[in-house]
């Protein structure tokens, strides 16, 4: 029943733009998304592993308070998404595909961070495009991604590789996906690397 529900879930948000593509399809966002075209596929030095204690951190969000990753551990499973820049193409579908999925999220007992090195303002006209969230979104602006640095994944150019770190509840990363930046990461992945964390 519960991989049935799985299933569908996952017709739904490939029926709403989750399957890879290179722009973002929603009509919120038609006219407004820059297109930087191809870029090299990653550019960054990897400093964590699977394995290693989760670096903490305390980052702003859109509703005025800061987040930090201490305050969840012992309490929640974590799942840290970086993507590279507010106002692109594979962004602006990454996480409203994350947003409709919450159900598969509260199941495994997993909150969601989404990091991107954009100032606040930005951050907020380009969520404000997406509806309401659920999730924390969070602004690494200052200074200049600080915390995508500290997880290897700050680009050359200022701005962070399209990755994904799954982090369980004593703070231990369990799962790494720094992505091709040009595609989006596959749900099913995520899903089944949240299930290994209830065994």
């Amino acid at each position: 029943m519960k991989r049935l529900i799985f299933l569908i879930l996952l017709v739904l948000v490939t029926g709403f733009g989750f399957a890879t593509t290179a722009f973002g399809r929603s009509e919120a966002f038609k006219g407004n998304i820059y297109n930087p075209g191809v870029l090299k596929p990653t550019d960054s030095a990897p400093k964590l592993k699977v394995g290693d204690k989760t670096p903490d951190f305390s980052l702003p969000g859109l509703d005025g308070e800061r987040v930090s990753l201490q305050q969840y551990i012992g309490k929640k499973n974590v799942v840290i998404s970086f993507v590279p820049a507010a106002w692109t193409p594979v962004c602006s579908d990454q996480w409203p595909g994350y947003n409709i999925v919450r159900d598969i999220f509260d199941a495994h007992e997993t909150i969601l961070m989404g990091i991107t090195v954009d100032s606040i303002p930005s951050l907020y006209a380009w969520t404000n495009q997406m509806g309401t969230l659920w999730f924390h979104v969070l602004s690494d602006f200052w200074p200049h991604g600080a915390v995508a640095d500290k997880f290897g994944v700050l680009r050359s150019d200022g701005i962070s590789e399209r990755a994904l770190f799954v982090i369980d509840k004593r703070g231990i990363i369990r799962y790494i996906d720094v992505h091709d930046i040009n595609k989006r990461p596959p749900l099913e992945v995520l899903v089944k690397e949240l299930e290994k964390l209830q065994k």
